[in-house]
């Protein structure tokens, strides 16, 4: 079978400052690769449509699967599936990821047959599910962790060994293209998979029932070893929960000498608790870390139930600075607040030397949130849950919102990103030109064009073929994730700008 893995198009919001690597989409490859299937692979956040067109035009592949780990990416599948269909109509064309999982009845239900599953497993399913395709297509809805328009199997299970797989990071056309913040370009690696806490707004740990698994330190070290870039991302929801784990992963790279810079993400308790092992990789190539902290209020803090205090998430702040490192952090935006509160962030932002971004709280399908106050969204469009819409009601009227929103994020952005700091970029940014790398510069000059309050508020107003179900509503049941790893959640949708 000839399978075409595809990862959809990029969100406008997020690609200013970072295009990760498709890591879970390398995952799904390299596990049809090795059951004896033809396979190619395409990132429409570096192709475009007319790219995957003209590949099932000249391929003809006889299955396509998706990755849908965003909401808003999920029209423009259901739209690539209904022309897929019209092109090849006896294709196989299967949908997996974070928010298909969470999704899965009404994606089916809005793309009329042309989507022939939902996967909710994680990729050591992917050799029964195309053997079904090729031999029994009646089979597939008895199959664990697939859903289709005629049946649902079982329920599906975690892998209980993640080194089964690496990802098909040969397959990868345009590797250069990936970048997160001036780490230009950069790869990305998994070292451990889920997450033990139960913060109300994630999803993460939804999936993997509070589970944390972690990989063998030599099979993370191979595949470090195996990467080109001079960068890496490690795509891990919160790095060194295990303090031994992270540091027997530090003392291969040293013993193999593996120079790399590293971007992590982790959490305040984490860091505080674990001092040695962060102090072990800044001396090995550490240059970036997120720190989650959400709010700058004791209340606001505990009502997203993160459990850490205030001054414990301002403690890790000050000793992330001794570290050396870039640190940046994200502050949750409430719909709830007015220009009093957007001022105080304001303020508070610009008394701290840390990159500050600011997202808006929004509930996603398979969060404790969506169950609690999903039925009072505003909006239904999955093409607005970015983290930078508003789709509960706002106290302010809603332009008014975008605009105190945008007046923030553009304070915050002059912050790293204005003259006198552009002049300290300089000398990186010529380097970055000198080797052909221009993510990072092109960055730097996009900010205004995206970040656009009259442009947030008509993005309300354009009409939309599909709409999210209310909470209670029949859709697919949450599952485990499909595309596993691949920075699926906080990774890339509340990661800050990351400029030193």
């Amino acid at each position: 079978m000839k399978l075409l893995c595809c990862h959809p198009s990029g969100l406008r919001y997020t690609e200013i400052y970072l295009r990760l690597e498709p890591l879970g989409v390398e995952l799904v490859a390299q596990a049809a690769r090795r059951a004896g299937h033809e396979v190619r692979l395409l990132d429409l956040q570096v192709f475009s449509h007319h790219d995957y067109f003209k590949t099932l035009d000249q391929w003809h592949p006889d299955a396509v699967c998706f990755s849908v780990n965003y909401l808003p990416n999920i029209p423009e599948v259901i739209d690539l599936a209904k022309e897929t269909k019209k092109r090849l109509p006896y294709s196989f064309f299967f949908v997996g990821g974070h928010s298909a999982s969470l999704t899965a009845q009404e994606i089916l239900e809005h793309a009329q047959g042309t989507i022939d599953c939902i996967v909710r497993g994680e990729v050591d399913q992917i050799g029964l599910l195309l053997s079904a395709a090729m031999d029994d297509r009646r089979r597939i809805g008895l199959l664990p962790c697939v859903v289709a328009q005629d049946g649902e199997g079982p329920a599906p299970h975690m892998v209980d060994d993640l080194d089964r797989l690496t990802p098909a990071h040969d397959l990868l056309p345009k590797t250069r293209k990936y970048f997160i913040g001036s780490l230009d370009p950069s790869a990305s690696i998994e070292f451990t998979r889920g997450c033990p806490w139960n913060c109300n707004f994630c999803s993460a740990w939804t999936f993997y029932n509070r589970t944390y698994r972690k990989r063998n330190v030599e099979a993370i070290a191979e595949e470090l070893e195996r990467l080109e870039e001079p960068n890496v991302f490690i795509v891990d929801d919160v790095a060194f929960i295990d303090p031994q784990h992270g540091l027997a992963i530090a003392r291969q790279i040293e013993r193999r000498r593996i120079r790399k810079q590293f971007y992590v993400e982790t959490r305040s308790d984490v860091l505080l608790r674990n001092k040695e092992v962060f102090e072990y990789w800044k001396r090995l190539g550490l240059a970036y870390m997120f720190i989650g902290m959400e709010a700058i209020e004791e209340e606001a803090l505990k009502s997203f139930r993160k459990g850490v205090s205030l001054s414990r998430s301002f403690e890790a702040l000050e000793y992330a600075r001794t570290l050396g490192v870039v640190v940046a952090t994200n502050i949750i935006a409430d719909p709830s607040w007015d220009e009093e509160h957007f001022r105080r962030v304001r303020e508070w932002a610009l008394s701290v030397p840390e990159i500050v971004n600011i997202s808006i709280n929004t509930p996603y399908p398979g969060t404790e949130n969506f169950l609690t106050v999903g039925d009072k969204l505003s909006s239904r469009d999955y093409r607005l849950f970015d983290i930078q819409h508003a789709v509960l009601p706002t106290k302010m009227p809603l332009k008014r919102f975008y605009e105190e929103l945008v007046k923030t994020q553009q304070v915050l952005n002059m912050k790293h990103l204005g003259m006198g700091v552009l002049k300290e970029t300089a000398g990186l940014a010529a380097k970055l030109l000198l080797k052909g790398q221009t993510n990072f510069v092109r960055m730097l000059f996009k900010f205004n064009g995206v970040f656009n309050a009259e442009r947030l508020f008509a993005d309300h107003q354009r009409p939309g073929a599909y709409e999210m179900h209310f909470p209670g509503a029949p859709a697919g049941a949450p599952g485990l994730m499909f595309f596993s790893g691949a920075g699926v959640t906080k990774a890339s949708m509340t990661v800050a700008q990351t400029v030193p």
